[in-house]
């Protein structure tokens, strides 16, 4: 797909971070810009400088994701566009016992349901919807009518001491990659899905340093943490690469993350 202001693109969790950078990227090829998050001041913000527009959207409610891609298509048209990138992490384990007490936990059930509801089918609720309003459009070059990008993690394959709620719902999202394309190949819409490793994001800017030069040590090559800017060239690479198709790309400097 060639990127212009033809196109649109809705981008949740769109206010910060890896949405952030790839509604930045987006919007410097024309491309006309949906932001999806709930941080309304960052994300009007942002909207504002890209000429876009901010929806505030709650992925895990159905009128709220229905309202802001009726919103998104009324002021910007239909989108031919859709990347996931809300999400959230907890850390939890299993069942825990108190190093004091001795008293022993079992993980929080409404957390775990909480992390799925809004990593994995949030982003399913949000890849559907989208999908439905590219099926409306006129096909491009080769019978083309949009592109998915969902955001994994490489907890998905190998998660951490603490991730089973989080690895599962990112686990979730790498399974629906071939199975989302194969629903969609007879419409023209491909799927793909970005798996990554330890980025220098908003959350990770709030850790001290010592650790973040830990977690960057730790990286094979380069030993550094990764740019959200190189996450956003990936997406652009897998939008306008007509023949990436049901696929998932690890972008992690090659690390196998450890146990803890």
């Amino acid at each position: 797909m060639q990127l212009d202001d033809s196109v649109v693109a809705v981008i949740t969790g769109g206010a910060s971070g890896l949405g952030e950078a790839t509604a930045r990227r987006l919007a410097r090829s024309g491309v006309r810009v949906a932001l999806f998050d709930l941080n309304e001041e960052r994300g009007e913000a942002v909207a504002r400088e890209l000429g876009g527009v901010f929806c505030r959207v709650d992925v895990t409610d159905d009128d709220s994701v229905d309202a802001a891609f009726a919103r998104s298509r009324e002021a910007l048209g239909q989108e031919r566009v859709l990347v996931n990138c809300a999400g959230i992490a907890t850390a939890h384990k299993t069942v825990a016992r108190d190093k004091q007490t001795g008293e022993i936990r079992s993980h929080p059930m409404a957390g775990f349901e909480q992390i799925i509801q809004v990593n994995l089918i949030g982003s399913f609720r949000c890849a559907s919807r989208a999908a439905a309003g590219m099926m409306t459009m006129d096909p491009l070059m080769d019978g083309e009518r949009g592109v998915v990008i969902n955001t994994a993690s490489v907890a998905a394959q190998d998660g951490q001491i603490g991730q089973a709620a989080y690895a599962a719902s990112k686990a979730g999202v790498l399974g629906m990659a071939l199975p989302m394309a194969r629903d969609l190949m007879n419409e023209g819409i491909r799927v793909n899905t970005i798996l990554p490793g330890i980025f220098d994001t908003p959350m990770m800017q709030g850790m001290p340093e010592n650790v973040r030069e830990a977690l960057a040590a730790s990286v094979p090559f380069p030993k550094r943490l990764g740019d959200v800017g190189e996450y956003a060239q990936l997406a652009e690479t897998m939008i306008t690469n007509g023949y990436l198709n049901g696929e998932y790309v690890r972008l992690d400097g090659a690390i196998r993350m450890q146990p803890r």
